[in-house]
């Protein structure tokens, strides 16, 4: 397989990347809960859109820690941990995918108590590769309804309305 390099970059993309999509769900189980489904052994489990989410480096975790997992069984994703705050946000760069769909890409995760179990914030950032930039509709458009089912998903596993 062959795979293209994306550009690295830190926590601050998350908040000045041009595209951004964050999703905030209120969850009706504890923190710990979200917290495992999301930096256990097989992180994001739930959602159909994924598959073989695993770590490619040893426990603990933290920043610099690696992971990889497939999008829609096509899409294989080199992932490294920019960010790293045990029990409430890890944030990720992809390093490298099997398509040349980004020149960046990320994801943030914010777990957070609240009155009835959880405040848990979605970030995903991105730079879509020069190539594809226009018309935006190659990449925002499907990307978005892919982004909107995983985020039904977590929903539905964690019994939120």
């Amino acid at each position: 397989m062959a795979w293209f390099t994306l550009e690295r970059f830190d926590p601050s993309f998350f908040e000045t990347a041009r595209h951004r999509h964050s999703y905030t769900m209120d969850l009706p189980v504890a923190p710990e809960t979200v917290w495992r489904g999301l930096a256990g052994d097989v992180p994001l489990a739930w959602c159909r859109g994924l598959a073989g989410g695993r770590y490619t480096s040893p426990a603990p975790h933290g920043v610099g820690t690696t992971r990889e997992i497939t999008a829609l069984g096509l899409l294989h994703l080199r992932e490294e941990f920019v960010r790293w705050e045990e029990g409430e946000r890890h944030s990720f760069c992809v390093t490298e995918a099997s398509l040349p769909l980004y020149r960046r890409f990320g994801e943030d995760y914010v777990v957070r108590p609240h009155a009835h179990g959880t405040r848990f914030t979605w970030t995903f950032a991105y730079e879509p590769n020069p190539l594809l930039a226009r018309p935006a509709a190659l990449t925002d458009l499907p990307g978005t309804s892919f982004l909107r089912k995983l985020i039904a998903d977590t929903k539905r596993h964690f019994g939120a309305a």
